[in-house]
């Protein structure tokens, strides 16, 4: 039955009665799903060791899961409202617990990332679910509430990510990161059947699975590109066949969203600039969130010498310091006082200037904590004032009836930025590092086993720092020009709409008939008594203008909702 119901008089009834413990179970899956997009980076030195894994195979791993994810948000969404959101939510827990128990007990590379590729489909039906759910249950009032903290979960459970792998990899093997996934989905899947109420919308649209086939095969094929571009070079055929047919994917994926009635991406949205600044801010977050933490846990474990639990407690701030100025209330803030363009700039410039500091003032192999965590504290509290300007942007520039598409728009291009922000940093890396030295090594840790003397060792370490150093300045840049780019875009629409309301305001005179605007009136009225029209009316051709008018009704009496004519 549904939570939320409308009585005679059109008043939105109370919420559900068990509202807050359904979102604390609705938090506690999200948090799981949040938390796997971020947790692997802590253990890559450990997969490389134990699986044997390359860097392609690490990126492998990470991407699978958030490039799937990012494939079927749409998708995943249009089939919850179609048959169910309780029973999509409900499934994809269930698929998600099945992945990470696949997972967690991998023997090869190529089964983790199969595992985790099968983890990005349950995720994809839990993110698109619980915000579903979370505006099923609550009333209008207290849904404000409800949606922040939902939102202070998703920069939580992104940033923390690191911190918790950590403490797990310090008592356990990496494989237990994906095992204690199981008795959260279990117990979160039990408190869905029971406490959450089904809704769907009878008349939902079929899921668009060429669309998720095709946006899936195009981003993978791209990114797959991206990733052995250090490996086998950006001009050889390895590299250029699948981005070219990444390319080919994505341009017929477009051209069929533009001809089926019910896309799963609805193309014409993009004509808005302001969902255009708005999503181009939310790909350049993820991208330098996604991007940096994957760097990060590297340069902490590899060039400083930090074992998991220490790696993850100083990647901390970042998480805390979201969390903090989240639940003070900064952004919404910052919103009012600069205006959402400025609150974007000045949001992005921050979260580039954090991932400069870590690049500049670490100071490579010899480097201390300090200049990392002015880096983080300063991406944090770029983030905390830039998402909720560019949430607001994005379903202020969507139609109401649109604002869950509109969330699944922007968490598919938020997916899609965190995989390209560890492929495209990560290719840097690889290329500014293997440009350095000269390693048949596929890893820094087998290029440094390899090494024949400390001095080597030292050299390759060097060429590592320098590599994360590159990759982090690259980031620092395309975070700030993106910043830049969302602030310049949603700052033009405003003067347009500025422009089109001003001269409404200002052609405004009173007119004949108690209209507005001289000459001729026609205005749409409603029957009243005495014969006469009532309704809004707009002079011709003396003048124009809009305003309302009383006029006599054609023989003596109009018709409730017809048109009559002013004198």
């Amino acid at each position: 039955m549904a939570a939320m119901a409308v009585d005679s008089g059109g008043r939105e009834a109370q919420g559900h009665p068990r509202r807050w413990l359904i979102l604390g179970v609705i938090l506690v899956a999200q948090l799981t799903v949040l938390l796997d997009n971020t947790v692997l980076n802590v253990a890559i030195p450990s997969l490389t060791r134990e699986l044997d894994a390359s860097s392609s195979d690490i990126q492998w791993m990470i991407n699978a899961y958030s490039l799937v994810q990012s494939g079927l948000l749409l998708t995943a969404g249009s089939a919850a409202d179609r048959y169910g959101r309780k029973k999509l939510l409900a499934a994809g827990l269930v698929l998600f617990g099945i992945g990470s128990l696949a997972a967690g007990l991998a023997q090869s590379s190529g089964q983790l990332i199969a595992a985790r590729a099968g983890m990005g489909v349950g995720g994809a039906l839990l993110m698109t679910t619980t915000l579903a759910v979370v505006v099923q249950v609550f009333d209008k009032d207290e849904r404000v509430k409800a949606i922040a903290l939902w939102s202070t979960v998703n920069s939580l459970g992104f940033a923390s990510g690191p911190l918790i792998g950590g403490i797990m990899l310090d008592h356990f093997w990496w494989g237990a990161i994906f095992l204690i996934n199981i008795p959260v989905a279990l117990v979160a899947l039990v408190a869905v059947v029971r406490m959450v109420p089904e809704s769907k919308d009878p008349r939902g649209d079929r899921p668009d699975l060429l669309g998720a086939v095709l946006s899936t095969i195009g981003m993978t094929a791209v990114v797959y590109a991206i990733i052995s571009g250090p490996d086998h070079g950006w001009t050889s055929g390895q590299v250029l066949v699948p981005a070219a047919v990444g390319v080919l994917v994505l341009g017929l994926f477009v051209l069929w969203e533009l001809r089926i009635p019910h896309p799963m991406l609805d193309m014409h949205f993009f004509r808005d600039r302001r969902f255009v600044g708005a999503v181009a801010g939310a790909v350049f977050v993820a991208f330098g969130m996604g991007g940096s933490l994957y760097l990060l846990t590297q340069h902490l474990q590899f060039v400083l010498g930090y074992g998991p639990l220490e790696a993850g407690v100083r990647t901390a701030p970042l998480a805390l310091t979201v969390v903090v100025l989240n639940l003070a209330g900064l952004g919404a803030r910052m919103v009012v006082k600069l205006g959402t363009p400025g609150a974007i700039a000045t949001g992005m410039s921050l979260l580039s200037g954090g991932l400069a500091a870590i690049a500049l003032l670490s100071g490579g192999t010899d480097g201390t904590y300090g200049g990392m965590f002015l880096g983080l504290v300063m991406m944090g509290a770029g983030i905390a004032v830039a998402a909720p300007a560019m949430a607001n942007a994005i379903m202020s520039a969507i139609p109401q009836e649109k604002a869950g598409v509109g969330a699944g728009i922007n968490g598919t291009l938020a997916e899609f930025g965190t995989g390209l922000g560890v492929a495209v940093l990560g290719a840097v890396l690889s290329s500014r590092f293997f440009a350095l030295v000269a390693v048949s090594a596929a890893s820094l840790p087998a290029a440094l086993a390899a090494a024949g003397s400390q001095a080597e060792r030292e050299r390759i370490a060097d060429a590592f720092a320098s590599g994360l150093a590159t990759s982090q300045l690259v980031g620092a840049a395309w975070v700030l020009f993106g910043g830049l780019l969302a602030a310049a875009l949603l700052r033009r629409a405003e003067r347009a709409d500025s422009l089109v309301s001003a001269p409404a305001a200002t052609d405004a005179s009173p007119g004949p008939a108690g209209g507005t605007g001289t000459g001729r009136t026609t205005s749409t009225g409603t029957a009243t008594p005495a014969g006469t029209s009532t309704g809004t009316g707009t002079g011709a051709p003396a003048g124009t203008g809009t305003g309302v008018g009383t006029a006599p009704g054609t023989d003596g009496a109009a018709r409730e909702g017809g048109a009559a004519q002013a004198p």
